[in-house]
């Protein structure tokens, strides 16, 4: 098998046929040996459906059906685990990443790189969604020292080494494209067009985002913990600076302390403090719970594949 596509599906069914059509299309011109992997990751719209008509009808196909939503990352990574490519293409099921892109893919792939990555020079995603990646970019970049590039997305190509060196790590929280870098394999970057969402619209709500960036955060870096121990020997400094200040004006000025006032709110203050640097502790703490249960990463209800099903993989 020379290309592999893996691509994880929740909320665009109507596209489906659509994708499936335009990367045949575009896998054919590059070899004849190639394969889809369309992963269900619990799509409200029942995708399932449309992925087994298609699956049953295309040796080329492969459907992985999972037990329930375990989010885009881990459908990627289940993905890849039934991956047997020599190149992994991995893509987003939206038609926002056009599937004429992968032979520009191949071809700079062709010039020895080990992984090369998809750059949207001019992102047709809304005015928020862009914002809240920069700064989720940037945030991350400041926490691990490193720097990452808001406009590169998770839509890319990778040698089989590199993708078996992904499935090897054993971290629960994992960006695909962030862990691929540290990963340190040779790559490149080329732009892509990138096009309008063909249907319904982006399952990353804010929130959703918010909490994948302190998940990822705080799994791969300890900066929050150094922030917060500076955090609080520098109110501990300022509180007792203050003290002097207090007890100069005390005894040399004949001021009286106040009392209950500033008491009460250095109180607030560094209980507030306090509260989050333990919270924050927590959240460590929580995670390696997370991590040290052993769970599996996903769970696959059902596989498909031409003329075969299997139930309870």
């Amino acid at each position: 098998m020379v290309i592999s596509v893996v691509i994880p599906v929740y909320g665009c069914k109507t596209s489906l046929k659509e994708l499936y059509r335009r990367l045949v299309t575009s896998l054919e011109a590059i070899t004849p040996s190639f394969e889809i992997i369309l992963v269900n990751d619990a799509c409200p719209q029942n995708s399932w459906e449309i992925i087994r008509e298609i699956a049953l009808n295309d040796i080329r196909v492969k459907g992985l059906d999972l037990s329930r939503n375990f989010g885009q990352i881990r459908a990627i990574t289940a993905g890849l685990h039934h991956a047997t490519g020599e190149w992994i293409v991995v893509m987003d099921c939206d038609l926002q990443d056009r599937p004429e892109e992968i032979h520009r893919l191949y071809s700079k792939a062709q010039e020895g790189w080990d992984v090369v990555f998809s750059r949207r020079t001019a992102r047709k995603d809304k005015f928020l969604k862009r914002l809240s990646s920069k700064i989720f970019h940037a945030l991350y970049g400041y926490f691990t020292g490193g720097a990452f590039d808001s406009t590169i997305s998770n839509f890319s190509m990778c040698r089989r080494m590199v993708a078996d060196n992904y499935k090897r790590m054993g971290d629960r929280n994992r960006a695909f494209i962030l862990f691929i870098k540290w990963m340190g394999f040779k790559s490149a970057v080329i732009d892509v067009e990138h096009s309008e969402r063909s249907s319904g619209r982006s399952s990353y709500t804010f929130t959703k985002q918010l909490r994948l960036a302190c998940e990822i955060i705080t799994t791969q870096s300890n900066k929050p913990l150094v922030i917060s121990i500076k955090l609080g020997c520098a109110v501990t400094f300022v509180s007792f600076l203050y003290g002097l200040v207090v007890l100069y004006r005390y005894f040399f000025n004949g001021v009286s302390v106040p009392g209950w006032t500033s008491i009460i709110m250095s109180i607030c203050f560094v209980g507030g403090i306090i509260i989050a640097e333990v919270g924050v502790l927590g959240l460590y703490i929580g995670y390696v719970f997370d991590q040290t249960k052993g769970r599996p990463l996903y769970i696959i209800r059902e596989t498909v594949e031409f003329q075969t099903s299997k139930l309870g993989e």
